[in-house]
């Protein structure tokens, strides 16, 4: 038998996106809540059975009511069991919404460091969990667990790292993986979909995030859908955030910084965050971030722009000259000379600006 799931995590619900303006924030917040809705529509309108959320579902303690409670409706209106595993955002205490508030009876949440096990014969399944019950687990959940061969499909929903970086944060390791008998393991933490590992006879991954919430967290995001049997795994990721943040490069050498940036500017301009890191090499004017900023800020949902380009070489050309520029260049010429590399960019500033002291330009 086959059962249809749906494998969801880390939707950090009342982030405070910083870094974007009051108001974008508060859009953000809202559509985040949207999010909740759009998902219960595709549960229901594709004949998900199970629903999997591995944990970090609110940001931190401070989640608005209205917040909570467009979670639980959403859940509530899922035509299909609702499993959570609470992580380290949110973690089951007796003060978290997981212990205050009452949840629709197709949602169980998992409220301990011991894995539990819930038998759903009408599927043919079995469905463990764990939850973080503090802000930190040392001690991985996973240790020591092996599902018994009683002819079901067993699926477990965990938050946890299995990176190897966090420590502190539900370590899980490949071989504890292989030798959980597990079908599949839903995890949560890592905000990133990086395919789906096999370790043994377990299929696990990481679902993602489904709204990024920075730079640190580009592209496409959403979650995985797909079918688990008994020793058979189809997941497919599905594409779900309403906004992408996007990092662009912009090459200005040998043209104007304003076509650079059209040449790279996405189609989707309007509804994704996006930063532009203009490179290559410029004359002694460099590129004037502010004005570009005020002409194309009106065509993105938001926008960054970073200057990492260099000065054209043949600027210390000049430093040749019998004048007060030649003796300028000459100067900062040594200086960078002997810079490292990391030293240098500050070095290309000050003859920037050195320059346009020069000649009484603006910079």
């Amino acid at each position: 038998m086959s059962i249809k799931i749906l494998h969801a995590a880390d939707f950090h619900l009342d982030s405070p996106f910083a870094g974007l303006s009051s108001e974008q924030a508060k859009l953000r917040r809202r559509e985040s809540r949207q999010l909740l809705e759009r998902l219960a529509n595709y549960v229901n309108q594709n004949g998900v059975q199970l629903v999997l959320l591995a944990g970090d579902l609110f940001d931190g303690a401070t989640t608005y009511r209205e917040t909570i409670e467009q979670l639980i409706g959403a859940l509530g209106s899922m035509q299909a069991k609702v499993f959570i595993a609470p992580g380290n955002h949110d973690y089951y205490s007796a003060r978290s919404p997981y212990a205050t508030l009452s949840w629709p009876e197709n949602v169980h949440i998992f409220r301990s460091r011991e894995i539990e096990r819930v038998e759903l014969s009408e599927l043919g399944c079995a469905v463990y969990g764990a939850a973080f019950t503090d802000a930190s687990q040392e001690a991985g959940l996973l240790e020591g667990f092996s599902a018994p061969d009683d002819g079901l499909v067993h699926l477990m929903v965990l938050h946890g790292d299995l990176s190897g970086v966090e420590a502190r944060y539900d370590p899980i390791t490949r071989e504890q993986i292989a030798s959980s008998n597990l079908d599949y393991l839903a995890l949560g933490h890592t905000h990133r979909f990086d395919g789906v590992l096999t370790a043994g006879k377990t299929a696990c991954a990481y679902a993602g995030c489904p709204e990024g919430r920075g730079f640190d967290e580009l592209g496409d995001k959403g979650v995985l859908c797909g079918t688990v049997g008994s020793g058979e795994v189809d997941i497919t990721f599905i594409p779900f955030a309403k906004r992408r943040y996007e990092i662009l490069y912009a090459d200005v050498t040998d043209k104007a910084p304003e076509d650079a940036l059209r040449e790279i500017m996405p189609e989707t301009a309007a509804s994704d965050l996006c930063r532009v890191v203009f490179t290559g090499e410029t004359d002694e004017r460099g590129v004037d971030i502010k004005s570009i900023q005020e002409r194309f800020a009106p065509d993105f949902f938001h926008l960054e722009l970073r200057d990492e380009t260099h000065i054209r070489q043949d600027i210390w050309a000049r430093a040749q000259e019998d004048s007060l520029r030649g003796l300028f260049l000459r100067e900062l010429k040594e200086k960078y000379d002997a810079a490292a590399e990391s030293g240098r960019a500050g070095i290309e500033r000050a003859v920037r600006f050195g320059l346009a002291a020069l000649d009484k330009r603006d910079i």
